[in-house]
């Protein structure tokens, strides 16, 4: 990336949110592929309806099948990715869809304008003459960016920056990708306000994100505790013996580079860092406590996303133009962070078609009924864990968070099977978010791994147990927290 200089203000390599055109690709036939199958089976699986509660509500436990009724219209099957924001989930689609587009241009806009590095730069230069505290903190940082903010395909730009700042302190790539990605993508999983997960979820469920958020923070000390000791033991290792590191050919050639005097690029003056970092200091604490407030008052919950897309259009602008002075330049970042989030759109629209051709064609009662059946009876520790294994298996086909979020959380939200929603979106993250750092259909994963010069086998071979460790807390978390009423 580069950003600060006047002349490169703006230029970027790519667009945080970049996706090739073989991902869209693959996600967009496997979701048109579930379409067709949906289509098809509002033909074959009977149709049902629920009884009415005096509320208006749908009554569960009233289930009663109809005889009479089709499948759905073909004309509304083949444009349903268009007719679902015309249904009565289309204003939620489309407020999410703007979010989205928002949010992505916004943090366009911090990247570009060296938002993102400075607080980075930041950690780094509290921390320098202590490499073991550095890499903490820095891990640290990228896990909260991760967290609180649903960053992760974003990290990518940084990791150059990251990988040459651990090996001019005498540390490796591989630390640098583990501080920077792995850090990050295990803060997405352990999300607390993670736009994209929580708050998306959460919407579209009808939960407040912040309702027992003390739980997902013990959850996130946790983790970040697991990641640690994990990073520590990897430093101590190539401390006693540099050539252990994974990157070690990598990483000469690295070092070859800084000791000709080609350190860690930086495009930033003092002058402009000194006015990036408190901008976008107050610019995300103040929007971190607006999601706490609007997600707390019950009168104002309802207003969270479009309020937060009006905050990340206004002030993401705003606060990019004091940073960098360039209004046309940051309108130039916002329109490309946008640019590179609207394939997202389209997986909306594709996967919110699912249950909109369920409903359509009469089958989403009967298909309801039967997951409540299946569930009767059983142990709700059971059905949690069933619930978690879906989405991780849809995880490995589709890792875009809001197309399985509309999609999941469309159809769990209608379900009862004994769990609390707050304990369904917890789920959902789970699954949703640390083999975003494992899966080999991971995008950032892999490319992460070839900035580094590691293949994906030997980060497997180097991972295995810290992902193994990893889904016996996760599975231990999900246990206690229906004991203890999460």
């Amino acid at each position: 990336m580069k950003h600060g200089k006047e002349k490169n203000a703006g230029r970027k390599a790519s667009t945080l949110i970049n996706i090739s055109v073989k991902t869209f690709i693959q996600v967009t036939v496997l979701l048109l592929c579930l379409t067709a199958l949906a289509i098809a089976l509002t033909y074959i699986v009977p149709k049902g309806s629920f009884a009415t509660l005096p509320d208006g509500s749908a009554d569960y436990g009233s289930y009663s099948e109809l005889h009479d009724k089709k499948g759905i219209d073909p004309v509304k099957g083949i444009f349903a990715p268009f007719l679902v924001f015309a249904s009565e989930d289309g204003l939620t689609l489309i407020m999410l869809s703007v979010f989205l587009l928002v949010i992505s241009g916004a943090f366009q806009i911090m990247n570009d304008v060296g938002g993102i590095r400075s607080l980075v730069d930041t950690v780094s230069s509290r921390f320098g003459k202590n490499r073991v505290l550095l890499a903490v903190a820095v891990s640290f940082a990228f896990m909260c960016f991760g967290a609180f903010l649903g960053l992760f395909e974003e990290m990518l730009t940084m990791l150059p920056v990251v990988t040459l700042l651990c090996v001019s302190v005498g540390l490796d790539s591989f630390t640098g990708f583990l501080i920077c990605i792995v850090a990050c993508g295990f803060g997405f999983a352990s999300a607390i306000t993670n736009p994209f997960t929580v708050l998306l979820a959460s919407e579209i469920i009808g939960v407040s994100p912040t309702e027992h958020i003390w739980y997902r923070l013990i959850i996130f000390a946790v983790m970040f505790a697991l990641l640690a000791g994990f990073i520590l033991l990897h430093i101590r290792r190539i401390t006693r013996d540099p050539q252990s590191s994974p990157t070690f050919a990598h990483d000469e050639k690295l070092r070859l580079a800084l000791s000709e005097g080609n350190g860690i690029p930086s495009d930033t003056n003092a002058t402009q860092n000194s006015k990036t970092r408190p901008v976008y200091c107050i610019f995300l604490l103040a929007a971190l406590v607006m999601i706490i407030v609007f997600s707390s008052v019950p009168s104002l919950r309802g207003y969270t996303v479009p309020a937060l897309a009006a905050y990340f259009l206004i002030f993401g602008l705003i606060a990019g133009t004091v940073a960098c002075g360039r209004p046309g330049n940051v309108i130039k970042s916002f329109i490309s962070g946008v640019g590179g989030a609207l394939p997202t759109i389209v997986f909306i629209a594709l996967a919110a078609s699912v249950k909109y051709i369920f409903d359509e064609g009469g089958i989403m009662p009967t298909l309801v009924n039967q997951i409540n059946r299946l569930a009767e009876g059983k142990n709700v520790f059971v059905i949690a864990v069933i619930i978690y294994l879906i989405v991780l298996l849809l995880e490995f086909f589709i890792s875009s968070s809001t197309a399985k979020a509309v999609l999941v959380m469309g159809l769990l939200g209608t379900v009862s099977v004994g769990l609390s929603k707050t304990m369904t979106v917890l789920l959902y993250t789970f699954a949703d978010g640390y083999t975003n750092v494992l899966f080999p259909t991971s995008p950032v994963l892999l490319i992460s791994l070839s900035m580094i010069g590691i293949d994906y086998f030997r980060w497997l071979k180097k991972s295995w147990w810290l992902f193994a460790l990893n889904l016996l807390l996760v599975v231990g978390f999900i246990m206690l927290g229906i004991v203890v009423g999460y």
